[in-house]
């Protein structure tokens, strides 16, 4: 039993579930900062991400194997369609009836926030297939650190605020948290494609990293943290003491070991790296909640 259901938890990728996670719980800070925060459709934000990432990470699979870029014995994470433990066909239908499934949950959001969300939910279910999909996948072309940006960072912030605040004057400290979390969440991917390089380029994959070169983008990963630093700052320093600024310096010192880290490791030893940076994400969206709900 173990065995059947083992290639598809390794499918979802669950070290990477905290990056959609992370944009969800820095909307809800949003939210508590303006003395608006609502469990229930907060709750159904963290659901419709999770399962949209979910989706995602299975069309990846899927449509990086039948596109050939994918080869037995990677250095990253099992791929159950290649290795042949799942069947092609069962991962296309796992991930439209999954996103199909996290756009139903999607639409009771329309209660709480209006139609506006209709073409959102569109356009976030658009992003989830063209990572990887269509006659321009994002992640072939360069701009999936772009995708990333957005689809991780700006957009669930905002919306996640605005299903519990329907007012777009939370939009400056919703960009600024998006911006924050954006950065941290396309580190996890630089850690991706800095491990994938070589296959990547090998199959004439056109990641961020095989245009600009590893070198680029790990220095591009240090600048990411610090930059998410300096914007939890800038969008805490007011509203809280001094105190709760320690948050913003034990993850700054923590992502420079990790990029250590990145520079001295290859192949499989870059999976760990990957998953105490999102990890990390995480614990820091988690503390900026906190300091919004606690003062």
């Amino acid at each position: 039993m173990f065995k059947k259901i083992s290639p598809w938890i390794e499918a979802m990728r669950l070290r990477t579930l905290p990056v959609s996670v992370s944009g969800v719980l820095a909307g809800g800070s949003v939210a508590v900062a303006n003395n608006g925060f609502k469990t229930i459709p907060f709750l159904i934000c963290l659901l419709f991400a999770v399962m949209a990432q979910i989706s995602s990470n299975f069309a990846n699979e899927y449509f990086d194997f039948k596109n050939g870029l994918d080869k037995k014995g990677r250095e990253g994470f099992r791929r159950g369609v290649t290795e042949g433990d799942i069947t092609p066909t069962a991962m296309r239908n796992a991930t439209f009836g999954l996103l199909a499934t996290a756009c139903l949950v999607g639409c009771t959001l329309i209660y709480y926030a209006g139609w506006i969300l209709v073409p959102v939910g569109i356009f976030i279910a658009t992003g989830a297939l063209a990572y990887s999909a269509g006659p321009y996948p994002l992640s072939h072309h360069g701009l999936g650190d772009v995708a990333v940006f957005l689809f991780y960072g700006i957009i669930p912030v905002f919306f996640t605020a605005y299903v519990q605040i329907p007012d777009f004057h939370i939009w400056p400290l919703a960009l600024m948290l998006g911006a924050m979390t954006g950065f941290m969440g396309t580190n996890v991917l630089i850690v991706n494609n800095y491990r994938d390089y070589y296959d990547d380029k090998e199959k004439n994959k056109h990641t961020t990293a095989v245009i600009l070169g590893r070198k680029f983008i790990s220095d591009l990963y240090l600048f990411n943290g610090f930059a998410a630093v300096a914007l939890m700052v800038i969008s805490t320093i007011s509203f809280a003491g001094i105190i709760w600024q320690v948050g913003a310096f034990l993850y700054a010192n923590l992502h420079f070991i990790l990029w250590t880290r990145l520079k001295q490791s290859e192949g499989a030893e870059l999976n760990p790296i990957l998953g105490k940076t999102a990890f990390l994400m995480f614990i820091l969206n988690i503390w900026i909640f906190l300091l919004y709900y606690l003062n």
